[in-house]
Parts: structure tokens; C-alpha cells; sequence
């Protein structure tokens, strides 16, 4: 049988964590009931730094279940490494470990079926949304158009896949080679070449509680997404340069023109543009620049991704 961790990131998720206990707790039950998991496999709670009643709950949970344990980060250090410290605080106890987000709007009942996936060979399996409908307009198809980017930019993305995963140990070994400080796991499990399938379901409702990933942190995470993998933006205003070179010509062609034909201020209008465009097109250009340079600095001082404050084992 496989022993299996489940490991939930949480951060201010006092409102729904209990609901999220009861109906991970079932659905553990049942599958070491019917022999699908071990006994000894357990799930895994990971307080990022929160500032509510997160902690004291999942304390509360531990308590209460031999089968849920507790891991306090000391600070807030983000959901990709909060889910890291987890997985990496799990591999050498279990077999295999499954990521899925404390508010469950993913379909925890699709354990099993990652679990089969596992046992038929496959050592990473992906929850792929089929229907994004309980999101609003402007958070499904900002989505849709991020995913897109990302193949433009050749990377190797699971399309509609966020963050519920089963990962073999093995994964998990070779995961803990990879160091950078720019975690983005749905880019990075990818690259590791592992034998992988998928598993399909619908994206449900919160059951409490409101949404923490505020669109500036979906922004931060696909910003480091897209320039920890992928240096295309660069090439991009390399491109742009030498387009504004040959636009530059013609614009030149056209000054010397207005001016030998005396209309030199008639052109102030076409001036004006050009200069607010191409002054955007720099501060741009400076600011992808500065990012890629930024991503350096964090990565040259080989600081600790996260640091444990309490295990509750």
C-alpha cells in the first residue's frame, strides 16, 4: 500500500480549516479502510506565517487526529514555498505526497484516482481544471491568457493545472536539488521529465472564508514564472530596439522632409506621440530589465527559502 502525506498551505484559513479537516480526515479514512493508502499516511497542515487563528486550529486538529500533523513557518514566505517546506518536511516519511489548497475549491475526492495513477507507474499526476465557472470573468480569462503566454514563451506548462499535484518521492529527491528563490513549481515539475499523467475534475465553491491570492500576488507569481524560465521577454526588447531603429529612418526621412518643405510644425502632434510611446516602450523595457536582474540578487544570496518555527508530528 502507498503511505501517503497530504500537505495543505494555509495562510488566514481559520474560517474554513475545519470543514477542510473533516472532509480530508473522511476521505483518509475511507481509502485506509478499503487498503488504497496505509494507516501510518497522514496529512500535513503548513501555517505560512499566518496572523489569524490558523496555528491555534490546526493545533486544535492535531490534537484531536492522530493522523493530522502541524508545520509553522516563522514568517510569511508565500504559498510555492510554504508548500515546499511541506513536501520536503514529508519525503523521507511517505511514498508519495499530494498538494491541494486549504480551501478545497480543488476536488479532494480525486485522491484516488492520483493514488491509481501512482500505482500504475506514473510518479507525477496533475489536477487539471476541467471548468473554471465559479471564477468570475476577469479571474478565468486573465487565467486563460497566462497559460497562453507561457506556451509563447516556451515553457513547459500543464494547461488549466495550478497547484494539486501527487508527487513520488523520487520527484520530491530530485525537487530538492532545485534551489532558487523563485519557486514556481508548475513550471518547475515539468522540467524534471518525470513520467506523468493526468487527472480531470471541476472547480468548485469555497466553503468559507474569502480568496488570500489577491491579484498582486497572482501577478508576482506569474511575473516570477515567466522570468525564471524564460528569458524570450529580453529577446522580445531586443526585437523592439531594432523595429524602433528602422521606424527611427523613416521617421528621419519625414523630419528632413517637413522641414525642407516648411511644415516642421504641423508634425509637433506625430513628435509628441512618438516621444510619450517610446519613452513607455524604455521605462518597460528598464523595468523586465531590472526584474531579471532583481530575480539575480535574490538568488546570489542563497538565503533560506523558509524557516520552521514548530512541528507537530
Amino acid at each position: 500500500m502507498v503511505k501517503l502525506a497530504i500537505v495543505i498551505p494555509c495562510y488566514n484559513e481559520a474560517e474554513v480549516l475545519r470543514d477542510t479537516a473533516a472532509e480530508l480526515t473522511a476521505i483518509y479514512a475511507d481509502l485506509v479502510d478499503r487498503h488504497v493508502i496505509a494507516a501510518d499516511s497522514f496529512i500535513l497542515f503548513v501555517n505560512d506565517g499566518s496572523t489569524d487563528t490558523t496555528w491555534p486550529v490546526i493545533s486544535d486538529l492535531h490534537a484531536s487526529c492522530t493522523c493530522i500533523k502541524g508545520l509553522s513557518l516563522r514568517g510569511n514566505v508565500g504559498q510555492q514555498n510554504a508548500i515546499m517546506a511541506g513536501m520536503m518536511m514529508s519525503k523521507d516519511r511517505v511514498d508519495a505526497v499530494i498538494t491541494i489548497d486549504a480551501d478545497l475549491q480543488d476536488d479532494a475526492t480525486k485522491i484516488e484516482e492520483m493514488v491509481m495513477r501512482f500505482e500504475e507507474g506514473y510518479d507525477v499526476v496533475y489536477g487539471v481544471r476541467e471548468s473554471r465557472k465559479v471564477n468570475g470573468f476577469f479571474k478565468r480569462n486573465s487565467a486563460k491568457a497566462f497559460y497562453r503566454l507561457q506556451e509563447l514563451l516556451g515553457m513547459r506548462i500543464v494547461y488549466n493545472h495550478a497547484d494539486f499535484r501527487l508527487l513520488s518521492r523520487r520527484v520530491l529527491d530530485e525537487l530538492s536539488g532545485y534551489e532558487e528563490r523563485g519557486l514556481y513549481l508548475r513550471g518547475i515539475v515539468p522540467l524534471l521529465g518525470f513520467k506523468s499523467a493526468t487527472v480531470s475534475y471541476s472547480f468548485k465553491e469555497r466553503k468559507a472564508g474569502t480568496s488570500k491570492y489577491t491579484i498582486g500576488k497572482m501577478v508576482n507569481l506569474g511575473v516570477d514564472g515567466i522570468t525564471g524560465f524564460s528569458v524570450k521577454p529580453i529577446n522580445f526588447i531586443i526585437g523592439t530596439g531594432c523595429l524602433f531603429l528602422v521606424v527611427c529612418f523613416f521617421m528621419i526621412v519625414y523630419i528632413l522632409w517637413s522641414f525642407f518643405m516648411g511644415r516642421t510644425v504641423s508634425g509637433w502632434t506625430s513628435i509628441m506621440l512618438s516621444m510619450w510611446f517610446i519613452g513607455a516602450m524604455i521605462l518597460l523595457s528598464i523595468g523586465v530589465i531590472g526584474k531579471y536582474i532583481g530575480n539575480i540578487f535574490a538568488e546570489v544570496k542563497h538565503r533560506p527559502r523558509y524557516s520552521v518555527e514548530t512541528f507537530l508530528d
